[in-house]
């Protein structure tokens, strides 16, 4: 029931949820049950598939076709780079630059557990992301960032890359910010995927969706501008 009430935006062929951070997209890897399962099992619905993933950690909007139809034009605009998507992140440290274009690429590999990590690597693949500062605090920015190709921790290894790494992060972070995060309360990783702008290929109109931040967040974000002052 909770996740349905979760749902965003939803029509003939495509639903939009806001994913609660901590819950795998889909089964596997030791995760029997994900979103995409419990969608199924909640609506009934036969067919539903994923257009695209978010990490597991990740908060925020994920598409899911109804028809298989939608999820052939979803995906294809996915490629084109037609659908913007933009998250929310509190990165360690004042961001100095505006606006900046991180252009770095990325190599995946797996650690002797089979976890997935990714690093910066001249044998990566070519990775872009976009990142706006929204606010300065005191030990940290909050950005809005928006990856201009889709790879695995995508934005997560590029602002640790460019010395800004996400609040709790566990893979890769930096231990004292954690820390001095986790002492605001903050319990996971702060990045959240909080806009979808694209045309829609069936309804034919430009749509924009937007999942505002976690209680949770929000309340660290109360926190960092109190302490700002």
């Amino acid at each position: 029931q909770s996740l349905l009430s979760r749902v965003v935006y939803e029509d003939e062929g495509l639903l939009v949820v806001n994913k609660p951070s901590g819950i795998a997209v889909h089964g596997g890897s030791g995760v029997a049950y994900g979103l995409i399962e419990a969608l199924r099992a909640a609506t009934g619905k036969k067919y539903l598939e994923l257009i695209h993933r978010i990490d597991r950690d990740t908060s925020g909007l994920v598409m899911i076709s109804k028809k298989r139809s939608t999820l052939k034009l979803l995906q294809d605009l996915l490629r084109e780079h037609k659908i913007q998507k933009t998250y929310a992140a509190i990165v360690k440290g004042q961001v100095s630059l505006d606006q900046q274009l991180i252009d770095a690429p990325l190599f995946r590999y797996e650690l002797a557990n089979g976890e997935r990590r990714v690093r910066v690597s001249k044998e990566g693949k070519p990775s872009k992301t976009e990142w706006n500062v929204v606010e300065r605090f005191k030990a940290a920015t909050l950005v809005h960032a928006s990856p201009l190709s889709g790879r695995t921790h995508q934005i997560r290894v590029h602002t640790a890359h460019a010395g800004h790494p996400i609040a709790c992060d566990d893979k890769y972070g930096e231990a004292t910010f954690d820390g001095k995060m986790r002492g605001l309360g903050l319990q996971r990783l702060f990045l959240h995927a909080s806009r979808l702008t694209f045309r829609h290929p069936v309804e034919q109109k430009d749509m924009t969706m937007e999942a505002p931040l976690d209680p949770h967040l929000q309340a660290l974000l109360n926190k960092l501008d109190s302490d700002k002052s």
